[in-house]
C-alpha cells in the first residue's frame, strides 16, 4: 500500500510539473502554479514560511517523503531506475554514507549562494536541472509536434491548432541539460538514488531531520531470514539486512523494501515502545497508510520568420547587442537580487510568450533569464514570468506596476539609422514606443527640413524594447536598450 500511494501521488507531481515547463499557452500554471511554490530550495529563496514550515514537519513526522513525490528530479531518477531493473532485478546493494561528499556538496551550495555565484546553485539545485531538461530539450520537440499538426490542420482549414517559433534559445545551456540527463541516467541506471544521497544539496538539507522522523522502516529482526531482498531493492543503498539497520538521513520512504520482503519482517511505522500491542494488523496498516497518503497530499498541497505588428517591418537575422548592463525582468528588482534568488530553473524562460526570455551564457549568472528583443519585445501588460517564479527572484506585479518600472533606457545610435542617414522617411521606433518616450527631432536643430532622428526621453522610457525590436537596421538596430543595474519607477 506504501509503494502504491508513492507511485500515484508522484505520478501526479511529476506530470503536472513537466505540463508547467512544457505548456506554451500559459494554461497549466492557472492550475498547476503551486506545485513550482512547493518545491523546497526554491520556497526557501522565496521566504515562502507556509511551505517551509509543511516540508519541515513533514519530514520530521514521515521522513524523505519530499524526495519520494513532490521532487520532480528525484521522481525522473525513479523513473530511469526502474527501466535499469527491467534489465536486471534484485541489483543495489548496501553502501555506507558518503558524509564527506554529500556535506561537501551542501557547502558549495550555500557558499556560492552567500557569494551570489549563481552558476554553481544552479548546476546543483535539483529543480532547477529538472527545469532545464524540459525547457531545452523536451519543449522543443512538442512545438515541433504542435506545429505538424497546425500544418495538416490548416490543409483542413482548421484553426484548432497554429504555429509556434522552434528556435535555439542557448547553447550552452542546452550543452548542460543533455549532459545533465545523461549523467543522471547513468547514475540511476547503475545505482538508484546515487544523485540525490550524494550530490543533491536538498536532500542533504532534508536528511538532518529525516534521521528523527517520527515514522520509519523498520526490521522485525524475529521475522527476518536474511534473505537480502530488502538490501538488494533499496534504490537509497541504505537498508543492511546483515545488522538489521536502516540509514533514515538516505532513506526515501519509497516502499520498495517493504512490498518485496515475503516474511513481513519490515514495517513502516512508530518506533517499537510506542507502537500499539497489535502492530502487524491490518486496521494498523490501514491507519498508517492513509495518515501517510494524507501527508503526501498534503505536503504537495518547424521555425518560421515573425512579422512585427501590423507588418510594418520583416524582422530577420536580426541580433542582439552586448549590452553592457543585461536586462533582467521586471519585477527582479536588480541584478544583484536577480543572482541571489534565482536558481535558474527555465520556468519563466518557457512561459515567455514574447521570446524575449532566455537564459545567460555569462559564467557568472549562467542560466538565469535575461531579456533580448531579436524575436520580440517586452509588452506592458504582460507580467507571465513574474507570476511564474517559484523562488522570488522575480516578484509578483501587476499591469500597473510593471508600466511604471525602469529597467533600462533607450540608446540611439544616430550614425546607424536610415532616418537620420537621410536614407529613407523611417518613425518606427516612435510609432511603437508604448509610453510615447522617443520623438522624432530634426538633426540640425536650426534646420527643420534635415534629417529626423530620435530622441529619447529617459525619465519615460521603461526599456521594454519595442524600438529595437521594430527597427529595420539590421543586423544590429540603430536603436538599443541598455539596462539598470538597480531598477527605477517613474
Amino acid at each position: 500500500m506504501l509503494r502504491k500511494i508513492r507511485i500515484i501521488l508522484a505520478t501526479f507531481f511529476f506530470l503536472g510539473l513537466t505540463l508547467l515547463f512544457l505548456d506554451f499557452t500559459g494554461l497549466a500554471h492557472r492550475w498547476l502554479g503551486w506545485m513550482a511554490k512547493a518545491q523546497a530550495l526554491e520556497s526557501i529563496l522565496a521566504l515562502n514560511a507556509v511551505v517551509i514550515i509543511v516540508l519541515a514537519l513533514a519530514t520530521l513526522l514521515f521522513g524523505r517523503i519530499y524526495c519520494s513525490v513532490i521532487c520532480p528530479l528525484g521522481i525522473m531518477q525513479d523513473i530511469f531506475a526502474f527501466f535499469g531493473r527491467k534489465a536486471r532485478k534484485n541489483r543495489y546493494t548496501y553502501s555506507a554514507e558518503k558524509k564527506w561528499l554529500r556535506y561537501t556538496m551542501l557547502a558549495l551550495m550555500v557558499v556560492a549562494f552567500v557569494a551570489g555565484i549563481g552558476s554553481i546553485v544552479q548546476l546543483l539545485a535539483p529543480y532547477s536541472a529538472f527545469g532545464r531538461i524540459m525547457t531545452m530539450l523536451l519543449q522543443p520537440l512538442l512545438k515541433m509536434g504542435n506545429n505538424v499538426l497546425a500544418y495538416f490542420a490548416e490543409q483542413a482549414d482548421s484553426y484548432s491548432f497554429y504555429t509556434v517559433d522552434v528556435w535555439l534559445k542557448s547553447m550552452p545551456v542546452l550543452i548542460i541539460a543533455a549532459a545533465t540527463v545523461l549523467v543522471l541516467f547513468v547514475l540511476a541506471w547503475r545505482g538508484g538514488r546515487t544523485y540525490c544521497n550524494t550530490i543533491c544539496p536538498v536532500g542533504t538539507l532534508l536528511s538532518f531531520l529525516a534521521r528523527f522522523s517520527f515514522l520509519k522502516v523498520r526490521f522485525d529482526v524475529d521475522k527476518c531470514k536474511s534473505c537480502s531482498l530488502c538490501t538488494k531493492n533499496c534504490k537509497a543503498s541504505c537498508i543492511d539486512y546483515k545488522s538489521h539497520t536502516v540509514d533514515y538521513s538516505r532513506c526515501v520512504v519509497c516502499g520498495n523494501c517493504i512490498s518485496k520482503c515475503k516474511f513481513g519482517a519490515l514495517k513502516y511505522g512508530l518506533s517499537p515502545k510506542a507502537q500499539p500491542a497489535k502492530e502487524g494488523s491490518s486496521h494498523s496498516q490501514g491507519r498508517r497508510s492513509f495518515l501517510l497518503a494524507s501527508a503526501m497530499a498534503t505536503t504537495a498541497a518547424l521555425a518560421q520568420d515573425k512579422l512585427v505588428d501590423g507588418g510594418l517591418a520583416a524582422i530577420k537575422a536580426k541580433q542582439s547587442p552586448k549590452r553592457i548592463t543585461p536586462l533582467t525582468p521586471p519585477g527582479s528588482l536588480s541584478a544583484a537580487n536577480m543572482a541571489r534568488r534565482c536558481t535558474g530553473c527555465q520556468l519563466c524562460v518557457s512561459e515567455c510568450p514574447n521570446d524575449v526570455l532566455r537564459p545567460s551564457g555569462n559564467l557568472m549568472n549562467l542560466m538565469q533569464p535575461v531579456m533580448q528583443y531579436d524575436r520580440g519585445w517586452c509588452r506592458p501588460e504582460c507580467t507571465r514570468c513574474s507570476r511564474v517564479c517559484p523562488a522570488g527572484a522575480i516578484k509578483t506585479i501587476d499591469r500597473e506596476e510593471k508600466s511604471s518600472i525602469q529597467i533600462g533606457h533607450a540608446i540611439v545610435v544616430a550614425s546607424e539609422c536610415i532616418s537620420a542617414k537621410g536614407e529613407d522617411e523611417c518613425g518606427n521606433c516612435q510609432r511603437h514606443c508604448p509610453t510615447g518616450a522617443i520623438m522624432m527631432v530634426p538633426t540640425d536643430a536650426n534646420d527643420d527640413l534635415s534629417p529626423l532622428v530620435p530622441a529619447v526621453n529617459e525619465t519615460v522610457c521603461i526599456g521594454c524594447g519595442a524600438c529595437e525590436y521594430v527597427c529595420p537596421v539590421r543586423p544590429l538596430s540603430a536603436i538599443h536598450v541598455e539596462g539598470h543595474v538597480v531598477h527605477k519607477g517613474i
